[in-house]
């Protein structure tokens, strides 16, 4: 079958047809006339606490289906955006959202605000069955509304960040979607998009990895200056909130909203410092098999190995994932063909396209998009599967109310995870040992940026919240900073003199004002997935279906109690041990295979 067969780009023609078509008109009004319907609801029944049962029981329907309008308005106007940058009508329609949204902060806070006077919330719940359905979303509302404003001061900080934190994400992601790079290519001179100059990281060949990597760094001082502004306006936002709203820290704002204890992402954190120096042993081994001694270059950590230089069509792509994940279970491998053949996915490189993948997953209509960027590498099939263990879950959730479908970060990124490890230890599995020493290359490449680069993300922003409380930092000092977090992961296992000081520039990330610490998520959900799988490959065919437990609780659940769906201790470092004992395994497994193949 031929490579082209497959459209590599996305269709959104299940949403909308455009912002001028009449459904989606219809739909911005009836989205007026849902949030006046909120609005009146709250202003007559919030009064007292008779009926208290029946009210919750109305306020929830009524929310459900705000949300459920709102997120298909939502998901249309910025998968558009996502796609294509320049796109003034998603710009506008984004904007008028926003606004829109504004409108029932006022409601929201004053339902939270009563939800919390009521004394015998517990017995209230136990009354009514769709109060059961949402007793975890009830609970976590009365418990989280300690940290509410009032209702005047919340509207006004959810207007301005419409001018604040909203339009410097916004600025940050037109600046990296539309970025040009300059580079030789071949003694021509070109101007490429950011995606593409990134994605030559990935090529066999050394000296254009070198040449891409100085070109792209040599062109971030054009946008440095901007963005730092954009940074620092985003952190500034969030520690003043923190700081209105009674958090301790915008690490503590996190972890509340993550569903997190302190002590979890101790424990974690404890294990992937311990595991650095594995990890270092890793890169200067990797080092060793491209040819030189000494430390390895920044710009050859993705650097492909033997039989993962192949190019793949975007059909064999597919059929890789599809058969792989049918190793796991037939519904997953279904979920992922029909992904492919209906346009749930964006993968052609282009210029306007912003960087990075991601799935939104949309409840409205029970589908999911996922963009990326998809140019043959063995490294775009495993963003691929990533991105699709996101909208499994996405399916896995559909049936659930909106209100209950909302996970936090940390397990944001297990079932993502969880489908990486499926593709790449069933490709190892049925393969001679030079493709299995190049598949688990790739594997631990991964496990690299997902365990030592995220610990240096983690560094990088904790510390740069810390300096942010006093002043605002020139790009010149958070160029330092990066450096100085690299270090700190990397050790002496990566030639100084190549990291990455402007990784913090085209990271999208750093620029979410509601989602901080959108670092140390992709560890949990690694270490995680890599204790489920090994779950999995005792229980075998009996895990699959205690798995999509696991995920259709994950709305519904504390990060804790989820883990005790599959009996684990997520406070044990004994569990976190265990998992990343899976990792240095490899680590181990790859030397090895390093000193006789090489």
């Amino acid at each position: 079958m031929e490579s082209n067969v497959l459209n590599m780009t996305w269709s959104l023609k299940e949403l909308y047809d455009g912002f001028n078509c009449k459904e989606f008109q219809q739909d911005l009004n009836t989205l007026e006339a849902v949030i006046n319907t909120l609005n009146d609801y709250s202003k007559i029944n919030f009064t007292d606490y008779s009926n208290s049962n029946i009210k919750i029981e109305e306020f929830i329907n009524i929310q459900n289906n705000f949300y459920k309008l709102y997120n298909k308005l939502w998901g249309f106007a910025s998968l558009t955006s996502s796609a294509d940058a320049a796109n003034g009508e998603a710009q506008k329609a984004m904007e008028i959202l926003q606004n829109k949204h504004t409108k029932i902060v006022k409601t929201l806070v004053s339902f939270n605000k009563w939800l919390r006077g009521i004394d015998n919330l517990e017995e209230i719940i136990k009354s009514s069955e769709p109060l059961k359905m949402h007793e975890f979303y009830l609970k976590e509302v009365s418990k989280n509304s300690k940290y509410m404003l009032e209702e005047a001061e919340e509207i006004v900080l959810t207007k301005m960040k419409l001018t604040g934190s909203n339009s410097w994400e916004k600025l940050q992601k037109n600046l990296t979607s539309n970025h040009l790079v300059d580079i030789d290519i071949d003694g021509v001179e070109k101007k490429l998009p950011l995606t593409v100059i990134k994605n030559m990281l990935f090529e066999g060949e050394r000296e254009l990895r070198k040449r891409a990597y100085e070109a792209e760094l040599n062109s971030y001082k054009a946008i440095e200056e901007p963005i730092a502004a954009a940074l620092n306006g985003i952190k500034g936002e969030v520690i003043t909130i923190c700081n209105l709203k009674g958090y301790k820290s915008p690490l503590h704002y996190t972890l509340e909203s993550s569903r997190m204890s302190e002590k979890n992402l101790e424990a974690m954190l404890t294990v992937m410092r311990e595991s650095l120096v594995n990890f270092r042993k890793y890169y200067l081994t990797k080092a060793k098999v491209l040819g030189y001694d000494g430390p390895l270059a920044y710009y050859d950590v993705f650097a492909p190995i033997g039989n993962s230089q192949k190019k793949y069509s975007y059909e064999e792509a597919k059929e890789f994932i599809v058969e792989n994940f049918n190793s796991y279970s037939k519904k997953l491998g279904d979920f992922a063909k029909n992904a492919f053949e209906k346009r749930w996915i964006d993968a052609e490189p282009r210029r306007g396209k912003r960087g990075g993948a991601f799935c939104n997953n949309l409840h409205s209509i029970g589908e999911s998009r996922i963009l990326c960027t998809f140019t043959g590498s063995f490294k775009n099939i495993s963003t691929l599967a990533h991105e699709l263990g996101h909208g499994y879950h996405g399916h896995i959730l559909k049936n659930e109310s909106y209100l209950n479908s909302k996970y936090p970060m940390p397990i944001a990124e297990t079932a993502s995870l969880f489908c990486e490890t499926i593709v790449r230890n069933a490709a190892i599995k049925n393969c001679d040992e030079k493709t299995a020493f190049s598949i688990l290359d790739g594997e631990l490449t991964n496990c690299g940026q997902v365990i030592v680069d995220i610990y240096s993300r983690f560094l990088f922003e904790d510390e740069l919240f810390r300096r942010r409380e006093h002043s605002s930092l020139s790009s010149k000092e958070i160029n330092e900073l990066m450096l100085w977090a690299q270090k700190e992961a990397y050790g002496d296992a990566i030639d100084s003199s190549t990291l990455n000081p402007y990784a913090w520039i085209n990271k999208p990330h750093y620029y979410y004002a509601e989602r901080n610490y959108y670092n140390f998520p992709y560890a949990f959900g690694l270490l995680f997935a890599k204790g489920l799988y090994r779950e999995y490959c005792i229980k075998e065919s009996s895990f699959v279906e205690q798995y999509d437990k696991l995920l259709s609780f994950t709305g519904k659940s504390s990060i804790e109690d989820l883990g005790r769906v599959m009996n684990i201790d997520l406070n044990d470092l004994d569990f976190w041990k265990s998992s990343m004992e899976m990792v240095n395994k490899d680590i181990e497994k790859y030397i090895a295979l390093a000193n006789k193949l090489v």
